[in-house]
């Protein structure tokens, strides 16, 4: 008998057999939506270098979630800009801080049904910008840091937070707040860790939505992940799980999918991949010229981040994302 002629072409003759056999799937509930609450401010603020994401009032962002839950979105992360700031960035762990009056207001509204998280750093609320405490010698002093971080985990979960999310990238930052939160009783309160989080040249527009600027002309490589270095982000995503993360994160996305492939295909806890602000910019910016199809390329790069291995992804396109699926203009 003849030997049968493979042709994977077959199916992908096609869209209903393509989806058919897909090996990937996109969903809404994979998606967390990063948000920006601001204090000081009586109505949202266009970020400009993040088209569509705005500045919120505490007010604004109340709406914004019950939206995004009415669209099936079933988690986001909080991330606060205050009105003045300190060299100790004393906002994140201030009980009436922003973010814990947003978290507050979030848990009131929406009880269980949506996962609230909160990102716990202090960049966003230091006069210098840095993550943490700045010694006499210019550098972050790690375990001055670590009981800041503490203490924005405690307030952070007295205000509601379901999960919280340390980006600092500070030596046995999770032990440290999974000690804090225990011993204060909060044991159900999740800590998903900026494991593997990249020196990245791809925060800028973040930054923008935040205020936020090293003084001195400073940078954050001492402490956050080089972004040569492969084997060590795997060390750092290891030392993370072993002080007890729950989640584990990579950031950026897109330039590390290696990373995110190599630590999810060998770890059995959830992994989470941030799909950062200059991925999300630079797509609407090639859009705008007509260079790409901004919306194709949007869900190219998030599947490709799910493929990869995440389980979890935050991004920006999080809103457009559940429109598109709400409109049938995306399978989910």
């Amino acid at each position: 008998m003849p030997t049968p002629t493979v042709r994977p072409r077959r199916l992908r003759r096609t869209a209903a057999i393509r989806d058919l056999v897909a090996q990937t799937h996109l969903r809404v509930d994979d998606l967390v939506a990063p948000l920006f609450v601001r204090e000081g401010i009586d109505e949202p603020q266009p970020i400009e270098s993040l088209p569509g994401v705005m500045q919120h009032t505490a007010t604004s962002l109340r709406s914004e979630v019950a939206a995004l839950a009415e669209l099936g979105v079933r988690s986001v992360v909080l991330f606060g800009v205050p009105a003045s700031k300190d060299p100790t960035g004393s906002g994140a762990f201030d009980p009436d801080g922003i973010v814990q009056i947003a978290l507050r207001d979030l848990r009131s509204d929406l009880g269980d049904d949506i996962v609230v998280m909160a990102d716990l750093c202090v960049d966003e609320y230091t006069d210098h910008g840095h993550c943490g405490i700045v010694g006499a010698d210019g550098d972050v002093d790690n375990d001055a840091t670590l009981e800041l971080y503490a203490r924005a985990a405690l307030a952070q979960a007295a205000a509601g937070a379901q999960v919280v999310a340390p980006s600092g990238m500070m030596d046995g930052q999770v032990a440290v707040i999974r000690d804090a939160l225990d011993t204060a009783g909060f044991t159900d309160v999740a800590i998903m860790a900026y494991a593997a989080k990249f020196a990245s040249a791809l925060y800028g527009p973040f930054r923008d939505a935040v205020d936020v600027s090293i003084t001195g002309g400073g940078d954050r490589k001492g402490y956050q992940q080089d972004w040569r270095n492969s084997r060590e982000a795997q060390l750092e995503i290891d030392l993370d799980v072993a002080e007890g993360a729950d989640i584990v994160m990579v950031k950026p996305a897109l330039a590390y999918l290696d990373v995110i492939a190599d630590a999810s295909a060998r770890l059995d806890v959830p992994m989470a991949a941030y799909h950062v602000s200059g991925e999300y910019a630079m797509i609407h910016a090639a859009a705008e010229r007509g260079w790409i199809d901004g919306d194709a390329v949007a869900l190219e790069h998030l599947t490709a981040i799910k493929r990869a291995g995440a389980d979890i992804v935050l991004t920006y396109f999080t809103r457009w994302f559940a429109e598109s699926v709400a409109n049938g203009s995306v399978a989910s």
